[in-house]
C-alpha cells in the first residue's frame, strides 16, 4: 500500500529536477537558493558554507566537503556523493532521495526530518548524528556506521542494514519493518519500542540492548544475540509478550 504514493513522489521529484536543469548556473557562487542542478562540482571545499535552500538535484559531488556547512533545506535529491563529507553540518529537512552516496561521512551531523530513501549509503559514517524523524525507506545501508547516533522514531522500513554498527544508538519507536538485518550490531542501542515485524535479523546482535515494549512479529531471529537485552513487554516472533522480568530471554 506503500508503494503507490512513494512511486508517485519519485516521478514528480523527476520532474522537477528536468525542469529545474533548464536554470542551472554551475558559476554561481555558494550561497543561499543556489542552483546548480545537473553540474559538476566533484573535490571542491564547501567547509562551512551556507546553502541552505539551495537546489542541488543531479549534481556530483563526490569527494567534496561539506563539513560544518549550513545545508537546512536544501535538496540534494539524486546527486552523486561519494566519498563526500558533511561532518557537522546542519541538514534539517534536507532532500537526499536516491544519491549515491557510498563511503560518505556524515560523523556529527544534525539531520532531523531529512529524507534519504532509496538512497545508496553503503559504508557511510553516521557516527554521533542527530537524525530524529529521518525517512530511510528502501536505503542501502550496508555496512553503515550509526554508533552514538540519536535516530528516534526514524524509518528504516525495508532498508538493507547487514553488517551495520548501531552501538549505543538511541533509536525509541524507529521502524525496521521488513529490513534486512543480517549481523546488524546493536550493542547498548535503546531499541524501546522500536518495529521489527517481519524482518530479516538472523544473527543480529542485541547485546544490551533495551527492547521494551518492542515488536518482532513474524521477524526471522535465528541465530540472533539477545545476551543482557531487556526484553520487557516485547513482542516476540510467534506473538508471544514477554515478562516484564525477561533479560536476554523471553520469558
Amino acid at each position: 500500500m506503500l508503494k503507490t504514493p512513494v512511486n508517485g513522489l519519485f516521478l514528480c521529484l523527476l520532474l522537477l529536477f528536468w525542469a529545474n536543469s533548464v536554470f542551472a548556473a554551475c558559476e554561481d557562487d555558494a550561497a543561499p537558493k543556489v542552483n546548480w542542478v545537473n553540474c559538476d562540482m566533484s573535490g571542491k571545499d564547501f567547509k562551512n558554507k551556507d546553502l541552505s535552500n539551495a537546489v542541488l538535484t543531479g549534481a556530483n559531488f563526490s569527494q567534496s566537503d561539506f563539513s560544518h556547512a549550513t545545508l537546512e533545506n536544501t535538496d540534494f535529491n539524486f546527486a552523486t556523493l561519494d566519498g563526500t563529507r558533511f561532518d557537522g553540518a546542519r541538514m534539517t529537512n534536507s532532500r537526499l532521495i536516491a544519491v549515491k552516496a557510498t563511503g560518505a561521512s556524515f560523523r556529527n551531523a544534525i539531520m532531523d526530518n531529512s529524507h534519504l530513501s532509496r538512497a545508496l549509503l553503503k559504508n557511510s559514517d553516521f557516527t554521533g548524528v542527530r537524525a530524529n524523524n529521518t525517512n530511510f525507506y528502501e536505503a542501502n545501508l550496508e555496512a553503515a556506521i550509526f554508533t552514538q547516533a540519536r535516530l528516534n522514531e526514524a524509518n528504516f522500513e525495508q532498508t538493507d542494514l547487514s553488517r551495520a554498527k548501531f552501538n549505543g544508538a538511541t533509536l525509541v519507536k524507529s521502524i525496521f519493518r521488513k529490513s534486512r538485518l543480517h549481523e546488524t550490531i546493536f550493542h547498548g542501542a535503546d531499541l524501546s519500542r522500536a518495529v521489527f515485524d517481519e524482518s530479516d535479523c538472523r544473527a543480529a546482535d542485541f547485546t544490551d540492548a533495551n527492547l521494551t515494549k518492542a515488536s518482532f512479529r513474524q521477524a526471522a531471529i535465528e541465530e540472533s544475540i539477545f545476551t543482557g537485552a531487556i526484553l520487557r513487554d516485547t513482542t516476540w516472533a510467534n506473538y508471544k509478550r514477554c515478562r516484564a522480568s525477561s533479560i536476554g530471554e523471553c520469558l
